[in-house]
């Protein structure tokens, strides 16, 4: 409720040191799910790496304890411990304390860094129980612990203190040992992912040329309470890891890297490149240890001279006679997997997820050092078999892609790429906004005919499929265009897709992926978003794509309905529940347009899920291996990871006395 007569100066709150961090959280980590309950550790391990890659540590150990509290340990330089000047503090209490202090924001002490902000240690500070810090520096070890806590009159006190920096001994040690307990009064959630843990560290050794990096869940007993990554051939092993379930032309990869000296610093930049005798482009950029999922001016430096030399070598070999068109960048890159490592100073990002880079100085250096470095390589005779493959393979998508503009023609011309091949099935909306606008793609008729009788048709569209999607992971552009099922998708999104997909051309913000809950079901939604991860993959990234949750369960006593979407949710509606009857929905066409309104399509009750892309690297991995051709690699990883155990044991209706 708002004042009557406005707000005055004395309304202005002004939040001191870690209060900012504690009001306002997502601003600093994003968010208090589990997304930002990770980020705070990758705070902690983000520091540890800069030690590593300016020359500084050799071995980074995570541990997530019993307790769900996190540690983690670098053998580097440690934190300095002196008493700072205008502070009267140790360096340590000053790291943990202030926003935006730190040894990162001039390149005396740091060459490179993946945080330039000064925030990270801080904002962990602010929203954990406690932190405690060991530093171990020219053989003597010292410690600080921190802790955040409620007065009496219920303020929290973010990242107190509990007294200076102690020192503790003698130490034979040398670095930093920082553990933290997120504060459950902040995140939604404080229980780790160890796969997620675990992915981003074996990412951050294949980025970091032979550092070990350690990682330990005591949560766990058996094999998985332990693992190790360390890459000698750094990047190089990154891409011979992401083809690992593809077929690659040529049994190593090509790896080149240079140094360019700008106004700004030195940029550093290696790049790993191996093709495939798949049809789709896996290119990887990173920038000091941080992803660039969104891409920017390094991977447009990359992809123009790639282009340009690739073209003057195929002119050099004949492959491509005077009087013939110089092929294009997706020609060359067709089935190609690149890895691209950039080390620089003054980071500008850009874009809505700060994860593409802005620094025009990056496309020059890296222009100039592919140019130089890559034409060598192809030209050594003992690479000729290698350089004549990409040639060729390039030459053949050249000619698919003609193809591909020939049928994508036919098909616009066939169906004028509106509505043609939707009459009688898209039922859409009478709404003509975008923002507002939604897309379910639903499995089989009989469902489609329950989401149009039971959907808001001035902003709901439904478009149901009649037969399973084509599984686009193993077929060319011209195949996908000639399938019933993607053409109609395409045509109802309105994008277009792969290089002529436009965002800006969406019919619906929101694309709502409708199965049912069975193998069929799941089968499906592989199915679909592999399709919009390959043709479409800017839908996803930008939060357009989303997977419905219908409900598991009906719980029915007397006349009182109850819906429970998940095991956990069934126990808990049913727990000291007497005679009423269990319904365990199997499909969605089981419920009539009434009860899939209310539980699965209106707004105000469903469940969604949105589809991300958290690891690009691991994504590529997992779409290739779990829908490419190598059965024997995706046999292995389900033995590994499905729970045969798992059974349901409901009849579709049981009656519970």
């Amino acid at each position: 409720m708002s004042k009557e007569n406005g707000y005055s100066v004395d309304d202005i709150k002004v939040l001191e040191g870690l209060e900012a961090v504690r009001a306002r959280p997502g601003m600093y980590i994003g968010s208090t799910g589990s997304r930002g309950l990770h980020h705070m550790l990758w705070e902690i391990v983000d520091n540890a790496v800069d030690e590593a890659a300016n020359g500084f540590a050799t071995e980074v150990s995570v541990t997530i304890n019993k307790d769900n509290s996190a540690t983690v340990e670098d053998n580097g330089r440690g934190i300095p411990v002196g008493i700072h000047e205008k502070l009267h503090v140790s360096g340590v209490e000053v790291v943990y304390t202030q926003l935006h202090a730190g040894g990162k924001f001039d390149n005396d002490s740091y060459g490179f860094s993946g945080g330039l902000h000064g925030v990270g240690a801080s904002v962990v500070n602010a929203l954990s129980e406690y932190v405690e810090v060991e530093v171990a520096t020219a053989g003597k070890l010292y410690s600080m612990r921190f802790h955040s806590y409620a007065d009496a009159d219920g303020k929290i006190h973010s990242g107190v203190p509990e007294k200076p920096l102690t020192e503790l001994g003698r130490t034979r040690r040398q670095g930093t040992k920082v553990t933290f307990m997120p504060d459950s009064r902040v995140f939604e959630t404080v229980e780790f992912n160890s796969e997620i843990v675990a992915k981003r560290l074996r990412e951050l050794a294949y980025l970091n040329k032979g550092v070990l990096f350690r990682f330990t869940d005591n949560r766990v007993k058996g094999d998985n309470k332990y693992r190790e990554y360390k890459y000698d051939g750094g990047i190089v092993d990154f891409v011979t890891y992401l083809n690992g379930d593809k077929t690659p032309l040529y049994a190593s990869p090509i790896y080149f890297s240079g140094t360019r000296s700008t106004e700004k610093g030195m940029i550093v930049c290696e790049i790993a490149i191996q093709h495939n005798d798949g049809y789709t482009e896996s290119l990887f950029s990173y920038v000091n240890n941080i992803p660039t999922t969104e891409g920017g001016t390094h991977e447009t430096g990359f992809k123009s001279a790639y282009t340009k030399v690739m073209n003057d070598y195929c002119r050099k070999i004949g492959a491509l006679k005077e009087k013939d068109a110089s092929l294009t960048g997706e020609d060359f890159r067709e089935g190609i997997t690149a890895v691209i490592s950039l080390k620089m100073n003054s980071i500008q990002f850009e874009g809505q997820t700060k994860t593409r880079l802005g620094n025009t100085e990056a496309r020059t250096a890296v222009e100039s050092i592919v140019q130089e470095e890559l034409m060598p390589i192809l030209e050594n005779l003992k690479n000729a078999e290698l350089a004549n493959a990409i040639a060729d393979k390039a030459l053949k998508a050249n000619k698919a892609r003609e193809a591909a503009r020939r049928a994508k023609n036919m098909a616009r011309e066939k169906s004028k790429l509106e509505n043609a091949p939707l009459v009688g099935k898209l039922s859409s909306c009478t709404g003509r906004d975008p923002e507002q606008n939604e897309l379910f793609i639903v499995e089989g008729d009989s469902a489609g005919g329950s989401a149009k009788q039971g959907r808001d048709r001035r902003f709901q569209a439904i478009l149901p499929l009649r037969g399973k999607p084509l599984n686009v992971e193993k077929r060319r552009i011209e195949q996908v265009l000639e399938n019933d099922e993607c053409r109609s998708i395409i045509t109802a999104l309105g994008t277009g897709i792969g290089e002529d997909f436009e965002l800006k051309n969406l019919k619906y913000n929101k694309v709502i992926i409708l199965s049912d809950a069975d193998q069929d079901g799941a089968h499906i939604r592989a199915l679909l978003l592999t399709f919009f991860y390959r043709y479409t993959k800017e839908l996803i990234t930008s939060g357009h794509v989303y997977m419905g949750m219908p409900p598991l369960y009906k719980v029915q006593k007397g006349s009182e309905v109850r819906y429970a979407y998940d095991d956990a949710e069934l126990a808990k509606i049913t727990k000291g529940l007497k005679g009423y009857t269990l319904q365990r929905y199997k499909g969605l066409g089981e419920m009539n347009p009434e009860q899939l309104w209310e539980t699965t399509l209106n707004p105000e009750n469903r469940s969604l899920v949105r589809v991300n892309i958290d690891d690009a690297a691991y994504v590529e991995h997992l779409v290739t291996l779990l829908m490419g051709d190598k059965v024997a690699n995706r046999k292995e990883y389900i033995m590994e990871h499905a729970d045969f155990n798992k059974v349901d044991t409901f009849e579709d209706k049981v009656k519970i006395d």
